[in-house]
């Protein structure tokens, strides 16, 4: 008997632990939640976080809920209290309506992102402001994100189209432009779609079409125009809203099952067609505000289960029949304001029940007094059909005269291009320039159409000189002739010496020699695509000079005028030995994000992005603050113009934008760099690479880490980074290196981690006694 007894004992203590271990939330997820609060700067309804240890136990309300799986949050609601209520929002932050200016919508999903099991997420009136990342992607198990009434803007970010487990996608009430995306049937298992309220524009989306699962689509209030396509295939579609577009079709088929169709206030014109006599399901119809024509089908008063039909304010014409049929369900109809003539049938008169029923402004022989009279509805029409007309008369002569205006402009090319061939545009400078080098180092395709993504160009703009050029007079005065006293250095890419200008300002001065004759118009074109880099983390570039410009064959040297940062190179600060000034793992994160941006952007700021951008750390300089400023960014496109005419016999080198893996890789050799420190990084890439798999124990990375590391880093944020690094170094294959996303990402996350881990020894030494 006491051996059952100490069975069933050990049974029941194994399913208790059992249930306890499965229902512990993770420190880790724990984390992330109070750093999303922080995030949303402590939204009163998150107040009760305060109160649990575990979040997984915290009661769900109307306003916030959590839900669990095994140690693992699976969903996340939460309602605040800042609806986007305004009717113009200019991207900056609204004092008690958004977040603050600090709030950074990019390192919310930084950290949202760690949440890798959520299912379900709903972050609804919270205030959030800012353009939704691309990263948002990486929530690949969600099947329900709803982000309404928030203040976020520009585009739709295209890699949602990868979270194809995605059910519901609601993002009403926001502030969302541009194009609305084409993708939809990315979601196998779509069954709602709301995007109403934003400011989204361009033609119905046709990949709506094949998205067979849609229950609700609701896509109102924007500036959706131009036609809508056959939704007959959409056959579990039950609520369609399209009010306040610009949709100018007739109207489409619609799938037999629709229950609520909702397309007021838009351009459809045309008859109503008579299938929609036969939507059986159809229970609430508005197609009011509209340009629809002829007599509205009496089928539709009848279907069984209507109770809301909404004609008013179109142009219908002709006379509803007199012993028309209503659906015993009909409580709201709706005729005003049309053409309609003759009487009102018995099912539609007031005394019809507790039918409401609504049809003044036409032409009807009851209730003359909100009657017009009946020429007036003959008036409108032959009015409408002469506009009609007069609008294809019109829009005949306007297309003659853009037939005829195209015309003349072609005539005027082709005798510009045949007779004046040396234009002094960029593109034909580029292609003379192209023509006189048997060897081009970019496409004249590539210069002549470089342009800036309007977001990336306007980081770091505000507050920086204007790019100049100088004459070699004012670098000589600068730099007392290049004297040896201002020389700072020699590196591959020549001579670097330091000058002060006549506005008192230093800067630093890069020498380029340049070895045989080449096109100075091709070279200027390439000057003038490094002087549109800007970006705070990016050396600015002053201006340049080119000696002896009078004409091609007597070019001898390029200078590059930069800011001057006296701080010193990365390198130096890692190899300071005095407490005051080594760098923590806190501040060694900050200074590799920033180099991560600055990277980034010149990957993708500009059209064509700029590769092979040097990445070291005796290149990374440090101003008073310790910014990080990535220095000789860029120079390949120059210096491969010059290296070119170097050794005769040389092959022909190419300036390829292919070479994104490099920077990746050189950037993993930073990062290895930062965690070891210069003097185990002198023994050599060689050595380096075998010695990672040390990192995968405690034991190695003892013997591997910078000891200032160690001492400063929290276990998370230093394997998050070893883990990125690991892959940026990786031998195998590039096609296994990260995109500089990923990296800047991991490096965004392992920063939060950190942020938080400090934050908590902080508390926890002020509450000691």
């Amino acid at each position: 008997m006491s051996w059952c007894l100490l069975f069933l004992l050990v049974v029941y203590l194994s399913w208790g632990f059992f249930i306890f271990g499965n229902s512990q939330l993770q420190s880790s997820q724990t984390q992330v939640l109070q750093q999303l609060r922080k995030h949303l700067e402590y939204p009163q309804v998150l107040e009760s976080w305060n109160d649990y240890k575990d979040l997984c136990y915290l009661p769900p309300s109307s306003q916030m809920s959590i839900v669990c799986q095994g140690n693992s949050i699976s969903e996340l609601k939460i309602m605040g209290d800042k609806p986007a209520k305004v009717s113009k929002f200019d991207i900056f932050p609204i004092p008690n309506l958004t977040l603050s200016d600090g709030f950074s919508i990019d390192s919310f999903v930084t950290t949202l992102a760690r949440l890798t099991t959520l299912r379900v997420l709903s972050l609804v009136s919270l205030g959030m402001w800012g353009s939704l990342p691309d990263k948002i992607h990486r929530l690949q198990s969600l099947e329900s994100l709803d982000l309404c009434s928030n203040f976020l803007y520009g585009s739709i970010p295209p890699q949602i189209s990868r979270m194809v487990k995605l059910q519901i996608l609601s993002l009403d009430e926001n502030f969302f432009n541009g194009t609305i995306p084409d993708w939809f049937d990315s979601f196998s298992n779509l069954t709602i779609l709301s995007l109403k309220s934003n400011y989204l524009e361009g033609t119905f989306p046709t990949s709506i079409g094949k998205s067979n699962k849609l229950v609700n689509l609701a896509l109102s209030h924007n500036v959706i125009s131009g036609k809508l396509p056959d939704l007959s295939s959409l056959t579990s579609l039950h609520v369609l809203d399209l009010r306040e577009n610009k949709l100018e079709s007739e109207l489409p088929m619609m799938p037999k099952g629709l229950v609520n169709a909702l397309l007021s206030k838009n351009l459809f014109s045309g008859e109503i067609p008579q299938h929609f006599g036969k939507l059986s399901q159809l229970q609430h119809l508005d197609m009011s505000f509209n340009l629809l024509e002829g007599t509205p089908p009496a089928k539709l008063f009848a279907l069984p289960n209507i109770s809301y039909l909404n004609l008013a304010s179109n142009m219908l014409t002709g006379s509803l029949p007199e012993h028309l049929t209503c659906s015993g369900v009909l409580g709201f109809v709706d005729i005003s304001n049309n053409r309609l003539k003759g009487g009102l049938p018995t099912c539609l008169r007031s005394s019809s029940g507790n039918r409401v029923v609504k049809f003044g402004g036409n032409c009807l022989s009851l209730d003359l007094q909100n009657q017009h009279k009946s020429s007036y509805c003959e008036n409108k029409m032959t009015a409408h059909g002469s506009a009609g007309k007069s609008l294809g008369v019109l829009i005949a002569v306007i297309l003659g005269i853009v037939v005829l205006v195209s015309i003349l402009a072609f005539c005027f090319l082709y005798l510009f291009r045949r007779y004046c061939p040396r234009g002094t545009s960029e593109q034909h400078l580029l292609r003379k320039g192209t023509q006189d080098n048997s060897v081009t180092t970019l496409s004249s395709e590539l210069l002549a159409s470089a342009r800036f993504v309007s977001e990336a160009s306007k980081l770091g703009t505000q507050s920086v000189p204007l790019y100049r050029l100088f004459t070699v007079r004012e670098l000589n005065e600068a730099t007392n002739n290049f004297d040896q006293s201002m020389f700072l250095g020699k590196g591959s890419l020549g001579e670097i010496y330091k000058g002060r200008l006549d506005n008192g300002a230093y800067v630093a001065i890069r020498c380029l020699a340049l070895f045989k004759r080449h096109s100075i118009r091709n070279l200027k074109l390439r000057l003038d695509l490094l002087s549109k880099l800007r970006h705070p983390n990016l050396v600015c570039l002053l201006g340049h000079c080119i000696d002896g410009e009078r004409d091609d064959s007597s070019i001898n040297r390029v200078f590059l005028v930069y800011e001057y940062i006296p701080n010193g190179d990365l390198h130096g600060h890692l190899s300071e030995t005095s407490p005051e000034k080594v760098l923590k793992w806190s501040e060694r994160l900050a200074i590799l994000i920033g180099i991560a941006k600055a990277v980034h952007f010149l990957h993708t700021g500009m059209l064509p992005g700029f590769f092979n951008n040097q990445l070291k750390t005796k290149n990374i300089l440090l101003d008073e603050n310790r910014i990080a400023k990535l220095s000789d960014y860029g120079l390949s496109i120059i210096t491969n113009e010059i290296d070119k005419h170097g050794a005769k016999g040389e092959e022909k080198v190419t300036w390829q934008i292919t070479k994104l893996k490099d920077d990746v890789f050189s950037f993993g050799f930073i990062l290895l760099e930062m965690l070891v420190g210069p003097t185990t990084a002198r023994k050599g890439e060689s050595y380096l690479l075998n010695e990672m798999a040390s990192f995968g124990s405690q034991d190695g990375r003892r013997r591997m880490v910078d000891p200032v590391v160690l001492s400063t880093c929290s276990e998370e944020s230093l394997l998050t980074v070893i883990s990125i690094t690991n892959k940026c170094i990786s031998t195998e294959s590039t096609n296994t290196h990260p995109s500089f996303e990923d990296v800047l990402w991991n490096l965004q996350y392992a920063e939060q981690v950190q942020t938080a881990s400090d934050g908590d020894q902080r508390s926890e030494i002020s509450s000691q006694p």
